[in-house]
């Protein structure tokens, strides 16, 4: 994968929210789009507020972030007042915005962008990945992040 697309209600709220969150300028690339460089693969945002009639059904899943800095992009979220509220799997020792290790032993939290897309940034150095190794300690009950 090298490119993801996500819809904006407005562009241009969206470039300043993923400026900040991301801490990485966006590129302005034509036809209502901008581009985050996120590693490997580039976040698309893209405008969908003036194209009557269409919605944007685009991701309804998390789009998931691996950061080296996991506090330090938990404490811009908080500044843009986008951490996501509740529980993942209804679970009291999961909540959504708060960073703590997720039961397949990511250590991550959850936020939502203004067009409320859903995003999930996960320390890089937790990343489940489906390795075989990994799987067997989730069917034992003991995450591992190999």
């Amino acid at each position: 994968m090298f490119r993801i697309l996500i819809g904006a209600k407005d562009l241009a709220v969206a470039q300043r929210f993923y400026e900040k969150l991301l801490g990485v300028t966006g590129r302005v690339v034509g036809g209502g789009r901008v581009y985050f460089d996120c590693g490997s693969v580039i976040l698309g945002v893209l405008d969908f507020s003036s194209r009557d009639g269409q919605d944007w059904s685009g991701p309804t899943e998390s789009i998931y972030f691996a950061t080296a800095d996991l506090n330090g992009v938990h404490a811009r979220a908080r500044a843009l007042n986008c951490l996501a509220e509740g529980l993942l799997h209804e679970d009291p020792s999961s909540p959504l915005g708060e960073v703590v290790v997720r039961p397949w032993g990511e250590r991550s939290f959850y936020a939502v962008d203004p067009s409320d897309n859903s995003l999930c940034f996960v320390d890089e150095s937790t990343l489940f990945t489906g390795t075989p190794e990994q799987v067997a300690a989730l069917r034992r009950g003991s995450p591992s992040s190999s």
